[in-house]
């Protein structure tokens, strides 16, 4: 016999076309916290500006956006949302060829303990995929402020394309003073060059080189590697030369540089950081 009480029930679960199982698992669920909508419509902006994005990041940016949140309630809340990222492993290319008759140079990366920029650069070369090729990127990075100082593309792998990215970040820095530059970069055929060399020395810049078999020497441009792989590479599917180009160019100078935050410096992008450490206004 039915009682009184499941007949006002059992009008629910028909006019609702569900189980009454699933109308007591709706009356024990947690009541919707409102107050989370905000927040999580802050979420899903960051999360879309930047698709790779873990909490930390995310409660950083929140922040700065005058919404400060606990980083647990942010992983929640990308967890109830699936925005949570995991990561993908790709093919890689060797672009490292340290087969060759020039000099190696001492490994100074450990040498130094950094107050300033323009005490030390790191360099590196990765490859990018293309729909019908494989081009080139050669970068420097200025390990105080993690910004990327310097880069270059290129559909060839020689020492033109390790030049064009240290003229570039040349060009950026010299009037900030280079003395005791310490420039550290893989064995690689076109670092240990004498075209690169002779640049080097020519700028009275210290030449540092990783030990073979030791990644973690590099660690800093490889770093900045995955972030560009992760954030931007492997989200498009570069049609031309041209295209990937300017992707690129976009992600380094206006993303990474301006507007990504970096944990290792304090959860702030690359240029407010070194504006601080100037004393620079960036109004």
């Amino acid at each position: 016999m039915i009682s009184q009480e499941e007949i006002p029930i059992r009008h629910a679960c028909s006019s609702l076309n569900i189980s009454k199982s699933a109308y007591y698992a709706g009356l024990n669920r947690p009541a919707i916290n409102l107050s989370d909508k905000p927040i999580k419509n802050t979420i899903y902006d960051i999360s879309l500006e930047y698709p790779k994005y873990g909490y930390r990041r995310i409660t950083a940016e929140l922040h700065r956006r005058g919404q400060p949140t606990n980083h647990k309630k942010v992983l929640r809340i990308m967890r109830e949302e699936n925005l949570l990222c995991m990561p993908k492993k790709k093919f890689r290319i060797t672009t490292t060829d340290s087969n060759h008759n020039y000099p190696v140079y001492p490994n100074l990366a450990k040498e130094i303990a950094l107050t300033g920029i323009n005490q030390f650069w790191v360099a590196d070369i990765t490859y990018v995929h293309l729909q019908s090729e494989c081009v080139y990127l050669a970068i420097i990075i200025e390990v105080y402020s993690r910004k990327c100082i310097g880069w270059e593309m290129s559909r060839r792998i020689d020492a033109v394309l390790v030049l064009n990215a240290l003229n570039m970040a040349v060009d950026a820095r010299l009037h900030l003073g280079i003395d005791g530059l310490i420039h550290h970069s893989g064995q690689g055929v076109q670092y240990a060059c004498n075209d690169y060399v002779n640049r080097l020395n020519e700028l009275g810049i210290k030449i540092s080189m990783s030990r073979k078999g030791n990644p973690y020497d590099n660690a800093f441009a490889e770093s900045f590697m995955k972030t560009l792989k992760a954030e931007e590479v492997y989200l498009k599917e570069y049609k031309t030369f041209d295209e990937a180009y300017s992707n690129i160019k976009q992600f380094i100078e206006v993303v990474y540089n301006n507007k990504r935050l970096h944990s290792s410096i304090g959860y702030l992008p690359p240029v407010e950081f070194e504006a601080k450490a100037l004393n620079i206004s960036l109004s």
